[in-house]
């Protein structure tokens, strides 16, 4: 018996039954009990529980992180994902050292009116913080229809009243664009991601402005597109650069470091090495972005500055009752490694 078979036979997801086993807020009591019968008639011996009530705050104390899953961006898997890692662990040490408390909530973006609204209904919070990544304007609209006290992550929409804290991807990627113009690169190329987001948009209108700056043009032929949560040698790709081994660009951007990533890997297996034959740069600077050989030359996000400003906008909006909505962007720093090098060297 895995938690897997106990999220089946009770008809929930594995969070709600990692919630119920350790004793944590963010299921009902009857969707507990539910989850502990389960688990107790089938001989599942979970590590010792802690009873929820010593978990439980005043919902005047309460703010949820929401996150909706989907087959493209945000898989149910999010949250082994590096960037999304380091934003939650970031988000959790802020708002503990604000006298609040965390729920983090998983929720499928197909039933989204439903699932926001029974979290609400089963656990009042005071306010949510809610990752945008995959979302479009009418789902967050929705959102900020159940619960007002409302601060969303990592995208942004000019026309709605809600307020924003997003990475400047525009100013990221124009430097990443920069960088390779100086190193001397003019024939560039740009691995994008299969799946659309407002993210990897403007990192497009930001490389190809810097491109553009600089009295250059990206070949038609020098776009590619990958998998954005595959971090492993992607096929398609290697059949399109097998076809024009003597033709390759010099320099590579793509859109996030696990592109990048993959892009490293998939070259590598092609027999071609980076940066000695292709420099590549990334975006986003996770953690995996130092271990992987050659280290990937990146656009840091300051995903610490962007949970201290949204908690901080939060609990203003709570405790203030602030209505006045902000969209903050906040600019990247480029971070020069080993997988670039200039043309001349």
């Amino acid at each position: 018996m895995k938690i897997d078979d106990i999220a089946k036979l009770a008809n929930v997801s594995k969070s709600a039954v990692s919630l119920a086993l350790n004793g944590k807020p963010g299921v009902s009591q009857e969707t507990r009990d539910k989850i502990l019968k389960i688990a107790q008639d089938h001989g599942y011996i979970p590590r010792p529980i802690i009873k929820a009530d010593q978990y439980f705050h005043s919902h005047s104390k309460l703010l949820r992180f929401v996150a909706c899953t989907n087959e493209g961006i945000v898989t149910e898997q999010y949250e082994s994902l590096p960037f999304f890692t380091e934003l939650i662990n970031t988000i959790e040490k802020q708002i503990s050292a604000s006298g609040y408390s965390l729920i983090v909530s998983s929720i499928n973006i197909d039933k989204l009116d439903e699932e926001i609204s029974r979290l609400e209904r089963e656990q009042k919070s005071a306010g949510i913080l809610l990752l945008g990544t995959n979302l479009r304007p009418e789902q967050i609209k929705l959102v900020s229809s159940i619960q007002p006290n409302l601060v969303v992550l990592d995208t942004n929409f000019e026309t709605l009243d809600v307020n924003f804290v997003v990475m400047n991807n525009v100013y990221g990627a124009y430097q990443a664009g920069k960088y390779l113009v100086e190193l001397g690169h003019q024939n560039i190329g740009y691995v994008e991601s299969q799946a659309r987001m407002y993210n990897f948009d403007m990192r497009k209108k930001g490389f190809l402005q810097a491109i553009s700056d600089s009295h250059l043009k990206i070949n038609d032929n020098n776009f590619f597109s990958i998998s954005p949560t595959v971090i492993s040698s992607q096929e398609v790709f290697k059949d399109k650069i097998k076809n024009r081994l003597n033709q390759l660009p010099t320099a590579l951007f793509c859109e996030a470091d696990y592109m990048a990533i993959s892009t490293i890997k998939s070259l590598s297996e092609l027999g071609l090495k980076v940066p000695e034959d292709i420099s590549i740069i990334g975006f986003d600077n996770i953690f995996e972005s130092q271990v992987i050989t050659p280290e990937l030359t990146t656009i840091h996000v300051k995903k610490d500055k962007i949970a201290l400003l949204a908690i901080e906008q939060l609990i203003r909006e709570i405790d203030h009752n602030d209505t006045d909505k902000i969209k903050i962007f906040v600019d990247t720093d480029l971070i020069i490694r080993k997988s670039c090098k200039a043309l001349d060297e």
